[in-house]
Protein backbone atom coordinates (compact mmCIF):
# COMPACT_ATOMS: atom_id res chain seq x y z
CA UNK A 1 0.00 0.00 0.00
CA UNK A 2 1.17 3.46 -0.52
CA UNK A 3 1.27 6.58 1.28
CA UNK A 4 -1.11 8.57 -1.31
CA UNK A 5 -4.18 10.27 -0.02
CA UNK A 6 -7.75 9.22 -1.29
CA UNK A 7 -8.42 11.63 -3.49
CA UNK A 8 -12.09 11.83 -1.27
CA UNK A 9 -10.26 12.88 1.97
CA UNK A 10 -9.28 16.21 2.02
CA UNK A 11 -9.93 18.22 5.39
CA UNK A 12 -9.83 16.59 8.97
CA UNK A 13 -12.39 18.17 11.72
CA UNK A 14 -11.42 17.57 15.65
CA UNK A 15 -12.85 18.04 19.08
CA UNK A 16 -11.61 17.78 22.17
CA UNK A 17 -12.44 17.72 25.81
CA UNK A 18 -11.75 17.30 29.36
CA UNK A 19 -13.73 17.38 32.90
CA UNK A 20 -12.29 16.51 36.92
CA UNK A 21 -15.34 14.28 37.26
CA UNK A 22 -17.93 14.72 39.98
CA UNK A 23 -15.22 13.32 42.94
CA UNK A 24 -11.29 14.27 42.14
CA UNK A 25 -10.39 17.79 43.09
CA UNK A 26 -8.30 17.90 40.35
CA UNK A 27 -7.63 17.08 36.99
CA UNK A 28 -4.48 14.97 35.74
CA UNK A 29 -5.92 13.94 32.67
CA UNK A 30 -4.97 16.21 29.27
CA UNK A 31 -5.17 16.36 25.82
CA UNK A 32 -3.06 17.50 22.98
CA UNK A 33 -4.32 18.64 19.16
CA UNK A 34 -1.68 19.62 17.12
CA UNK A 35 -0.73 20.70 13.58
CA UNK A 36 2.80 20.51 12.15
CA UNK A 37 5.31 20.87 8.73
CA UNK A 38 9.21 20.83 8.88
CA UNK A 39 8.81 24.53 10.07
CA UNK A 40 6.72 24.57 13.22
CA UNK A 41 4.65 23.10 15.68
CA UNK A 42 1.27 24.81 16.01
CA UNK A 43 -1.44 24.07 18.99
CA UNK A 44 -4.96 23.84 17.63
CA UNK A 45 -7.93 24.99 19.92
CA UNK A 46 -10.75 22.75 21.01
CA UNK A 47 -12.79 22.34 18.12
CA UNK A 48 -11.43 23.24 14.29
CA UNK A 49 -11.24 22.29 11.06
CA UNK A 50 -8.32 21.81 9.00
CA UNK A 51 -7.16 20.78 4.89
CA UNK A 52 -5.14 17.69 5.10
CA UNK A 53 -2.76 19.55 3.20
CA UNK A 54 -1.64 22.39 6.07
CA UNK A 55 0.42 19.13 7.20
CA UNK A 56 0.57 16.56 9.36
CA UNK A 57 -1.84 16.20 12.49
CA UNK A 58 -1.64 14.70 15.90
CA UNK A 59 -3.69 14.09 18.75
CA UNK A 60 -3.28 12.67 22.19
CA UNK A 61 -4.58 11.68 25.74
CA UNK A 62 -2.98 11.06 28.47
CA UNK A 63 -3.78 10.37 32.28
CA UNK A 64 -1.29 11.23 34.49
CA UNK A 65 -1.00 9.67 38.29
CA UNK A 66 1.57 9.70 41.36
CA UNK A 67 1.19 13.44 41.80
CA UNK A 68 -1.37 16.59 41.93
CA UNK A 69 0.86 18.01 38.87
CA UNK A 70 1.76 14.26 37.23
CA UNK A 71 -0.68 14.66 34.12
CA UNK A 72 0.46 18.72 33.51
CA UNK A 73 4.59 17.59 33.70
CA UNK A 74 3.59 14.43 31.53
CA UNK A 75 1.64 16.90 28.77
CA UNK A 76 4.20 19.34 28.84
CA UNK A 77 7.10 16.77 28.19
CA UNK A 78 5.40 15.14 25.36
CA UNK A 79 4.73 18.21 23.90
CA UNK A 80 8.44 19.21 23.90
CA UNK A 81 9.16 15.98 22.64
CA UNK A 82 7.02 16.14 19.84
CA UNK A 83 7.77 19.59 18.69
CA UNK A 84 11.24 18.28 18.73
CA UNK A 85 11.33 14.73 16.89
CA UNK A 86 7.77 15.18 14.78
CA UNK A 87 8.86 18.14 12.22
CA UNK A 88 12.47 16.58 11.45
CA UNK A 89 10.45 13.48 10.61
CA UNK A 90 8.06 15.64 8.51
CA UNK A 91 11.05 16.95 6.34
CA UNK A 92 12.90 14.06 5.79
CA UNK A 93 9.26 12.56 4.15
CA UNK A 94 8.74 15.84 2.23
CA UNK A 95 12.44 14.89 0.99
CA UNK A 96 11.28 11.46 -0.43
CA UNK A 97 13.35 9.72 2.27
CA UNK A 98 12.48 6.80 4.16
CA UNK A 99 10.28 7.43 7.40
CA UNK A 100 9.63 4.92 9.78
CA UNK A 101 6.66 6.40 11.63
CA UNK A 102 6.60 3.49 14.28
CA UNK A 103 10.61 4.23 14.72
CA UNK A 104 9.93 7.45 15.28
CA UNK A 105 7.01 7.03 17.87
CA UNK A 106 8.99 4.65 19.52
CA UNK A 107 11.59 6.87 20.04
CA UNK A 108 9.34 9.80 21.62
CA UNK A 109 8.39 7.69 23.64
CA UNK A 110 11.28 6.54 25.44
CA UNK A 111 12.04 10.12 25.20
CA UNK A 112 9.26 10.83 27.42
CA UNK A 113 9.86 8.29 29.22
CA UNK A 114 13.27 8.91 30.33
CA UNK A 115 12.41 12.53 31.18
CA UNK A 116 9.69 11.34 33.32
CA UNK A 117 11.64 8.92 34.80
CA UNK A 118 14.42 11.31 35.85
CA UNK A 119 11.86 13.96 37.14
CA UNK A 120 11.05 10.93 39.77
CA UNK A 121 14.18 10.11 40.57
CA UNK A 122 15.59 14.01 41.35
CA UNK A 123 12.14 15.57 42.64
CA UNK A 124 10.91 14.68 45.24
CA UNK A 125 7.16 16.18 44.56
CA UNK A 126 7.62 14.12 41.26
CA UNK A 127 8.30 11.18 43.00
CA UNK A 128 6.30 7.60 41.07
CA UNK A 129 4.71 10.16 38.90
CA UNK A 130 3.85 8.15 35.43
CA UNK A 131 1.21 9.15 32.84
CA UNK A 132 -0.62 6.57 29.78
CA UNK A 133 -0.20 8.00 26.50
CA UNK A 134 -1.87 7.39 23.28
CA UNK A 135 -1.22 9.16 20.64
CA UNK A 136 -2.44 9.55 16.71
CA UNK A 137 0.13 10.94 13.82
CA UNK A 138 -1.93 11.99 10.76
CA UNK A 139 -0.56 11.79 7.62
CA UNK A 140 -1.79 12.27 4.46
CA UNK A 141 -4.23 9.04 3.66
CA UNK A 142 -2.76 7.43 7.14
CA UNK A 143 -3.01 7.57 10.69
CA UNK A 144 0.00 6.27 12.76
CA UNK A 145 -0.40 5.44 16.66
CA UNK A 146 1.65 4.68 19.84
CA UNK A 147 0.45 3.71 23.03
CA UNK A 148 1.26 2.74 26.54
CA UNK A 149 -1.42 2.41 29.43
CA UNK A 150 -4.88 2.00 30.04
CA UNK A 151 -6.45 5.20 27.56
CA UNK A 152 -7.75 4.18 24.21
CA UNK A 153 -7.22 4.77 20.62
CA UNK A 154 -11.32 3.63 18.54
CA UNK A 155 -11.60 3.96 14.92
CA UNK A 156 -14.58 4.06 13.26
CA UNK A 157 -14.50 3.10 9.37
CA UNK A 158 -17.61 4.56 7.29
CA UNK A 159 -20.09 2.10 7.29
CA UNK A 160 -18.66 -0.39 9.39
CA UNK A 161 -18.27 -1.13 13.10
CA UNK A 162 -15.79 0.82 15.96
CA UNK A 163 -12.77 -1.09 16.62
CA UNK A 164 -10.38 -0.30 19.41
CA UNK A 165 -7.08 0.14 18.02
CA UNK A 166 -4.94 0.12 20.86
CA UNK A 167 -4.98 -2.59 23.74
CA UNK A 168 -5.14 -2.05 27.56
CA UNK A 169 -1.95 -2.61 29.50
CA UNK A 170 -3.46 -4.02 32.46
CA UNK A 171 -3.92 -7.30 33.67
CA UNK A 172 -7.49 -7.16 33.02
CA UNK A 173 -6.86 -6.28 29.68
CA UNK A 174 -4.65 -8.86 29.10
CA UNK A 175 -7.39 -11.55 30.45
CA UNK A 176 -10.03 -9.98 28.27
CA UNK A 177 -7.77 -10.73 25.28
CA UNK A 178 -7.19 -14.08 26.08
CA UNK A 179 -10.84 -14.12 26.39
CA UNK A 180 -10.98 -15.55 30.21
CA UNK A 181 -13.00 -12.47 30.61
CA UNK A 182 -16.36 -10.42 28.82
CA UNK A 183 -16.42 -6.60 29.06
CA UNK A 184 -18.87 -6.78 32.25
CA UNK A 185 -16.85 -8.93 34.18
CA UNK A 186 -13.26 -6.50 33.65
CA UNK A 187 -15.62 -3.46 35.04
CA UNK A 188 -15.96 -5.50 37.97
CA UNK A 189 -13.08 -6.79 37.84
CA UNK A 190 -10.84 -5.48 41.70
CA UNK A 191 -7.81 -5.77 39.46
CA UNK A 192 -9.23 -3.61 36.40
CA UNK A 193 -6.86 -0.28 37.55
CA UNK A 194 -3.38 -2.64 37.70
CA UNK A 195 -1.16 -1.31 34.74
CA UNK A 196 1.29 -4.07 33.38
CA UNK A 197 2.84 -0.35 31.18
CA UNK A 198 3.14 2.97 32.08
CA UNK A 199 5.39 6.37 31.46
CA UNK A 200 7.46 7.16 34.36
CA UNK A 201 6.57 5.73 37.67
CA UNK A 202 9.32 3.88 38.28
CA UNK A 203 8.92 1.50 35.36
CA UNK A 204 12.12 0.12 33.09
CA UNK A 205 10.29 -1.81 30.85
CA UNK A 206 8.62 0.10 28.10
CA UNK A 207 7.34 -1.71 24.97
CA UNK A 208 5.17 0.57 23.05
CA UNK A 209 2.46 -0.73 20.89
CA UNK A 210 2.70 1.19 18.08
CA UNK A 211 0.56 0.47 14.52
CA UNK A 212 -0.93 1.86 11.20
CA UNK A 213 -4.77 2.13 9.92
CA UNK A 214 -5.48 3.58 6.25
CA UNK A 215 -8.10 6.10 6.30
CA UNK A 216 -11.09 7.64 4.24
CA UNK A 217 -13.64 10.45 4.03
CA UNK A 218 -16.46 9.27 6.98
CA UNK A 219 -13.79 7.67 8.79
CA UNK A 220 -13.72 8.61 12.88
CA UNK A 221 -11.38 7.89 15.37
CA UNK A 222 -11.92 8.29 19.42
CA UNK A 223 -8.97 8.99 22.15
CA UNK A 224 -9.78 8.92 25.20
CA UNK A 225 -8.51 7.95 28.71
CA UNK A 226 -10.25 5.71 31.29
CA UNK A 227 -12.13 7.96 32.98
CA UNK A 228 -14.72 7.64 29.45
CA UNK A 229 -14.58 4.09 29.16
CA UNK A 230 -15.69 3.78 33.27
CA UNK A 231 -19.38 5.43 31.82
CA UNK A 232 -19.85 4.34 28.50
CA UNK A 233 -20.06 0.44 27.44
CA UNK A 234 -18.68 -0.05 23.91
CA UNK A 235 -22.03 -0.61 22.10
CA UNK A 236 -22.52 2.88 23.14
CA UNK A 237 -20.12 4.44 22.76
CA UNK A 238 -19.79 3.39 19.35
CA UNK A 239 -23.22 4.92 18.52
CA UNK A 240 -22.08 7.92 20.02
CA UNK A 241 -19.11 8.11 18.51
CA UNK A 242 -20.90 8.34 15.39
CA UNK A 243 -22.65 11.23 16.12
CA UNK A 244 -21.73 13.38 18.60
CA UNK A 245 -18.25 15.21 19.35
CA UNK A 246 -15.85 15.06 22.10
CA UNK A 247 -17.94 17.00 24.93
CA UNK A 248 -21.01 15.33 24.41
CA UNK A 249 -19.09 12.21 25.10
CA UNK A 250 -17.26 13.26 28.21
CA UNK A 251 -20.47 15.01 29.73
CA UNK A 252 -21.79 11.45 28.88
CA UNK A 253 -19.63 9.75 30.92
CA UNK A 254 -19.49 11.78 33.69
CA UNK A 255 -22.58 12.10 33.84
CA UNK A 256 -23.18 8.22 33.86
CA UNK A 257 -19.92 7.37 35.95
CA UNK A 258 -17.35 10.51 36.96
CA UNK A 259 -15.48 8.67 39.43
CA UNK A 260 -12.49 9.79 37.29
CA UNK A 261 -10.85 12.70 35.46
CA UNK A 262 -12.55 11.63 31.57
CA UNK A 263 -10.94 13.13 28.27
CA UNK A 264 -11.47 12.66 24.58
CA UNK A 265 -10.57 13.69 21.60
CA UNK A 266 -12.97 12.65 18.76
CA UNK A 267 -11.51 13.29 15.06
CA UNK A 268 -13.08 12.60 11.72
CA UNK A 269 -12.16 12.59 8.09
CA UNK A 270 -13.98 14.69 5.56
Amino acid sequence: MSDTQPATASHIHWSGMTHPGRVRQNNEDTFLALNFDAREMRYLGKIGESHLDTGDFVFAVSDGMGGAKSGEFASKIAAEKITRLLPKSFKQSAQHMTVGYGDVLIELFHSIQKDLLHLGRHYEECRGMGATLSLGWFTPGWMHFAHVGDSRIYWLPKGGQMKQLTHDHTYVGWLMRKGEINERQARTHPRKSVLTQVLGAGSQNLEPQVGSVQYERGDRFLFCTDGVIDGIWDHRLGDMLAQHDAKAIVDYAVTESGRDNASAVVVEIL
